[in-house]
């Protein structure tokens, strides 16, 4: 199994040189491969989320090295790290960041950019997949909330991502739905790479691997 990514000591700082500074990342040295079901646990504000937003270039580090294959992330310009996320990522947020005027169809197309036929089938069958087929001409502000969520991993997932960076994926849905959504996920991480944020750690029967942070620092690995 190659190497997916490679963090050696990271930091993040928040208000460098303040009198307050804030450290939301501390001597991170991590590898992750190219495939499996991996959990990043840890109470609120621990860093799990900073941890896969540095991953994915949404945020650069105050120190360290972000490696994934052989090009640092960190080194990247923006316009070189939006192409690699659109490339190479699917992400879903927390808060979904659903768009109100795009039925949930086009909500779902945003990443590929591409309303033809095809891309409208995979979504479609995406969204059923996922417990919501039928909706797909419903906009987002109709739905509840569990169901937004259920579009939001739609996304993430349609333009078939090598790295799928999911955080706090199953928040909004009760357990049950919770578990048929991770079997999903566990099973497209059966061939890619799947980070999955949360505090709930009965969500991840199916990880290969459970990674704690407590106040920026990878604490230690857990039994799934």
């Amino acid at each position: 199994m190659k190497l997916m990514f490679t963090l050696k000591d990271i930091n993040l700082v928040y208000d460098l040189g303040k009198e307050e500074s804030t450290y939301a990342l501390r001597d991170v040295n991590i590898v992750f491969p190219d495939k499996g079901l991996i959990g990043i646990i840890g109470p609120s504000g621990s860093g799990k989320s900073s941890l896969i937003n540095i991953m994915s270039g949404l945020k650069t580090p105050t120190s360290g090295e972000v490696f994934y294959g052989d090009q640092k992330i960190n080194q990247l310009s923006a316009d070189k790290r939006a192409s690699l996320r659109k490339s190479q990522f699917g992400i879903v947020f927390q808060r979904g960041y659903l768009v109100d005027y795009l039925n949930v169809c086009d909500n779902v197309l945003v990443p590929v950019n591409n309303s033809t036929a095809p891309y409208k089938q995979k979504a479609k069958e995406l969204l059923k997949s996922l417990g919501i087929g039928g909706h797909e001409n419903k906009k987002p502000y109709k739905l509840s909330g569990g169901q937004r969520q259920r579009v939001s991993i739609a996304r993430g997932l349609i333009a078939s991502p090598k790295v799928l960076f999911a955080d706090e994926p199953t928040a909004a849905l009760d357990h049950a739905s919770a578990r048929e959504v991770m079997e999903i996920l566990a099973e497209y991480a059966k061939e890619n790479l799947v980070l999955i944020v949360t505090h709930d750690m009965s969500i991840l029967d199916n990880a290969d691997r459970v990674i704690k942070i407590w106040d920026g620092r990878i604490e230690t690995e857990v039994s799934a």
